[in-house]
Order: structure tokens, then sequence, then C-alpha cells
């Protein structure tokens, strides 16, 4: 990347954005510096000064890195951001039954080949239930049925009251903590 700015980083800037990227990715895949280095056909020294900021990749050196982690190059060039979506009760597209008092609101559409988890949760207020990162991909659906909750992730949760929605990403760490008795959720994890 000698002489690449980057869209969104000036030089230092992104070289400390690659490294903070490549490890990131490393951990979350569970492999060891050697193991990585052995995958994407780097020295184990090269990919050390590139997770220390040192190193200045090359595009072919990225594309092998992102192959060995199995990410798109993207994820390590720009750093994902949290795409967080909130549905507060009475909003999202509504439709009616014609039969019965009974509403169907869309809060979010499978995307092709995705696989979801539906889970219900009972919670009391206490502790904060913090959640370390799931699998890459994987994002997490919040509807609210009673009470109150903190919900979403770690750095910027969203505070939700009954019928609220949110959706985050489930791969970075998040929280869920209930701010009332009884409080009541579905929590639906989607993993692509």
């Amino acid at each position: 990347m000698t002489g690449t700015n980057g869209a969104n980083a000036p030089g230092g800037e992104l070289i400390e954005l690659i490294a903070t990227s490549i490890r990131r990715e490393r951990e979350r895949a569970g492999l060891s510096m050697a193991e990585l280095a052995r995958r994407a056909g780097i020295a184990k020294s090269t990919l050390s000064q590139l997770e220390s900021g040192s190193g200045n990749p090359s595009v072919e050196t990225l594309w092998a890195l992102g192959v060995a982690l199995d990410v798109p190059f993207s994820r390590l060039v720009d750093p994902p951001r949290p795409v967080v979506r909130v549905v507060r009760a009475g909003e999202g597209p509504v439709t009616h039954s014609e039969r019965a008092e009974y509403a169907a609101t869309l809060l979010a559409s499978c995307p092709p080949g995705a696989r979801r988890d539906v889970y219900r949760i009972d919670a009391e207020p206490g502790e904060t239930r913090a959640s370390d990162p799931h699998m890459p991909g994987t994002v997490e659906h919040v509807l609210l049925g009673a009470g109150r909750a903190l919900v979403g992730p770690s750095e910027l949760p969203v505070e939700l009251g009954p019928g609220d929605y949110v959706s985050y990403p489930g791969d970075a760490p998040h929280v869920f903590r209930a701010l009332a008795p009884g409080t009541l959720a579905v929590i639906v994890m989607e993993h692509v």
C-alpha cells in the first residue's frame, strides 16, 4: 500500500488501522501468528511487523491475509462499522389481517444463505449480561416484550421499552441489561 492514503485514513493512520484489523481478525479466527503466516504464505516476522504497525503491507500481502483469515479484503483496510437499527413500538411496515385482530410488523428480512436461532430471554435487574463476540458475520435482533433493557454494542447500547426492536453486530462485544423487573425479550441470532 505504499503511497496510498486510503479513503478514510492518512498514511500512518491507515497502517495502524490495518495493524489493528489484522490482529482483530487473527484473534477472532483463533489463529497464532505462526499459523496465520503459514496459511498466508508470508514470513512470521512480516506478520509481526504488520500487527505492530511497523510494516507497510502490499496489496498482495493483504489479499493473502484476507484469504487466510476468510474475510474480505475490505475488512482489513476499512474497519467494520456497527450497523445498529432501532425500530420503536408503532414503527415499521405493518400488515393487518382481514379475519382477526392481528398485525404483523416486519422488523428484518432474512438475507439469502443466512441461518437464524431464536431465543426467549427472561431477565431481572442486576448484573449486565456481557457477551463476547460470536462468529464473524453474526447479527443479533432483539425485540423487547416487557420491562426495560439496555441492549446492543458494549460501547453504544440502546435503551428499549416494550415493543422496541434493535439489531446490531453480534460479532463484536455486546450487552443485555434488564432495567425493570419481569423483562422479557426475543433474541434472534442470524449467522451468515
